[in-house]
């Protein structure tokens, strides 16, 4: 039966409220666990997120939830939650995970084990498997809620009473790289090709045909053409003659692959099984390759933009030109976040073929409905559009949206107005937390797939909120600490 907790505790096992962390620690990770142990030791957090927790389950391969009833344990969900957030508060990859969950005293106490050398440690595929098991819908009901009691621990300059309940927020945007190389038309044919003799190969010994025992030595044939190429396009002293002819040559030589791979895929007509999806699909991408190749190179033809692909593998991969100094392009997806004054990230999206000013209205609309007491927002012009000048207002009193281009005399005492211009400046404070999670993780996503990506854009979320609950209880305790001892004395003679 697979259990949140473990609710019985065994010998040796300390409660994760009397760990003590190191007060004087200036790494991520104490960070992080101080705010894992607020939400454990809060009884109505922990009984909230324990409620969303009891939702992650394993599912078998048609996608139906597992019985949590039967079968193994398996890991607690307790235990996922915080492998989870501390692989995106480190930016670290399983292997760190998988060192830290078996030889880290103190994550280790808050997986709830003892410390004892018998106890039984975690296989590196154990981790992977369950840590792909959060969905983006489980990871942000927690967030709301870990935001939520977030809240109620930020004071204003140490008084009893509360901030003002009212929520200003801050949205921006950046992009989040995938893990690709860089696109080029004989880059991603070689990939096609070279994973169509892969698993053509693997095929033709499932189905028993003969004629694939080669595919290594004609994966080395294709890449030595590919190469011959590269040098014939940078050589000065190339033509373009020998250019187009070598071009030509090596479109023949994906051809012959393609036209292989297709009569395969004839012969397992009847044959219900992965190995035929793959393989139909890097031969539709080596087609199309193929095809780009021949009409930018021989035909001398403009590929359009919109039937670019960038990845084979990561095809959700968009090129995304920011316009920023230094950074020309980047390689992934836009991620929007919304963030509040106490630092607390309210919402996030992850947008596929949507610029900014496309969702402006839904950032909004869907933070103003999980945090009501939201009243004003603040963007940059990027977000700019008549449709979002007009519709904003009518969500959130304020809106601190600067228009492009000329201004009316209303536009311009609007922006002029001392509220607009103290909302424009603090704006430039969500830099900050797109730097945290960038530095969390968020530079470049480690996972594959677009379920994988929003998973991963997820967790790095709630783990930049949790890790801030964190900084907030160990700079309240360490303002305890110093009024118990007093005011500095100077040691005299």
């Amino acid at each position: 039966m697979r259990q949140v907790k473990n609710p019985q505790p065994h010998f040796g096992q300390v409660a994760i409220g009397d760990i003590v962390l190191d007060p004087k620690s200036r790494d991520d990770i104490p960070q992080l666990l101080r705010g894992l142990q607020y939400i454990y030791t809060t009884p109505q957090l922990r009984d909230e997120v324990f409620a969303i927790l009891s939702q992650v389950v394993p599912r078998d391969d048609k996608g139906k939830p597992v019985s949590s009833d039967t079968g193994r344990p398996g890991l607690d969900q307790w235990s996922i939650l915080v492998l989870g957030v501390l692989r995106l508060a480190i930016n670290a990859d399983y292997d760190r995970v998988h060192e830290l969950a078996n030889q880290h005293k103190t994550v280790r106490l808050f997986l709830g084990h003892s410390g004892w050398a018998a106890e039984t440690e975690y296989s590196l595929g154990q981790l992977q498997d369950n840590l792909r098991l959060f969905t983006p819908e489980i990871l942000n009901q927690i967030n709301q809620a870990v935001v939520r009691y977030g809240h109620e621990l930020v004071k204003k300059n140490g008084a009893d009473e509360p901030l003002s309940p009212e929520l200003m927020a801050r949205c921006d945007s950046f992009v989040v790289k995938t893990h690709v190389h860089f696109p080029t038309d004989i880059g991603l044919l070689w990939d096609a090709v070279r994973k169509i003799l892969h698993g053509g190969q693997a095929l033709a010994k499932a189905l028993k045909v003969k004629g694939w025992r080669q595919a290594r030595h004609n994966q080395q044939a294709f890449k030595r053409q590919c190469h011959k190429l590269q040098k014939l396009r940078k050589s000065k002293k190339a033509d373009a003659e020998q250019v187009e002819l070598a071009t030509q040559r090596l479109i023949l030589l994906a051809l012959s692959h393609i036209s292989r791979a297709q009569a395969l895929l004839e012969a397992a007509q009847t044959l219900d099984d992965r190995l035929v999806e793959q393989l139909q699909q890097w031969r539709d991408y080596a087609q199309l390759f193929a095809d780009q190749i021949h009409r930018r190179c021989i035909l001398g033809e403009d590929i359009p933009h919109d039937e670019k692909i960038f990845s084979i593998f990561q095809s959700h991969t968009e090129w995304i030109s920011k316009g920023k100094a230094g950074v020309p392009q980047g390689l992934g997806l836009r991620v929007h976040i919304v963030e509040d004054q106490h630092q607390f990230i309210l919402h996030h999206r992850v947008a596929r073929q949507q610029t900014d000013e496309k969702l402006a209205i839904e950032l909004v609309r869907e933070t103003k409905q999980a945090f009501p007491n939201l009243q004003g927002v603040s963007f940059d012009k990027g977000y700019h559009s008549p449709e979002n000048q007009r519709e904003l207002p009518r969500i959130v009193p304020q809106v601190t949206l600067p228009k492009k281009g000329r201004r009316n005399a209303s536009e311009q005492e609007r922006e002029q107005s001392p509220t607009f211009q103290q909302q424009r400046r603090q704006h430039s404070a969500v830099e900050s937390a797109i730097n945290g999670l960038e530095q969390g993780g968020l530079d470049r996503c480690r996972d594959h797939g677009i379920d994988g990506f929003e998973r991963y854009v997820a967790l790095a979320v709630l783990a930049r909120n949790i890790k801030r609950i964190g900084v907030l209880l160990r700079q309240a305790e360490k303002a305890e600490a110093d009024r118990k001892r007093g005011p500095y004395k100077k040691r005299t003679a």
